[in-house]
């Protein structure tokens, strides 16, 4: 089964980042779920790493919300993976077995190398690229749809 915490933090970054260029900076956990199609409390759950990361800031009550903690051209989208996923590898390896051959004997040693070189070159990638980046090539795909 494919995790989609990543997928799933990102949406809610995108929406608070968004929420920055208007009028409202605080946004509800009910409102972000809405944009998500989720419940509040999953919104409420993925928001706990993000804020303890400190690139989301909470304040509780009927005038509570969240936003941004810091600049989204500050924030990079392998920030918003590591808190996602935490120390979750990328893929896991399936249980280890009886060595009783070449495959058996160096096969979960093998997969977890290439486990971390490909987890490395993701973070890579994400590292490249900013939150305000994103949100930049949202609107660039927009405009495109509105012209087409």
């Amino acid at each position: 089964m494919l995790d989609v915490r990543f997928s799933r933090a990102l949406k809610l970054m995108l929406s608070l980042a968004l929420a920055e260029g208007g009028t409202v900076t605080a946004v509800s956990s009910t409102e972000l779920a809405r944009s998500l199609d989720a419940n509040p409390s999953l919104v409420r759950k993925l928001l706990v790493p993000l804020t303890e990361a400190g690139l989301v800031v909470c304040a509780k009550g009927r005038a509570g919300g969240a936003r941004l903690g810091r600049p989204a051209e500050e924030i990079t989208l392998a920030e918003i993976y590591r808190c996602a996923v935490g120390d979750k590898p990328l893929w896991a390896c399936s249980p280890e077995s009886e060595k009783v051959c070449l495959v058996s004997a160096h096969a979960s040693e093998y997969f977890a190398e290439l486990t971390a070189e490909a987890e490395r070159a993701v973070l890579a990638s994400l590292g490249d690229r900013t939150l305000a980046d994103s949100v930049r090539e949202l609107r660039r795909r927009e405009q495109e749809q509105a012209e087409a």
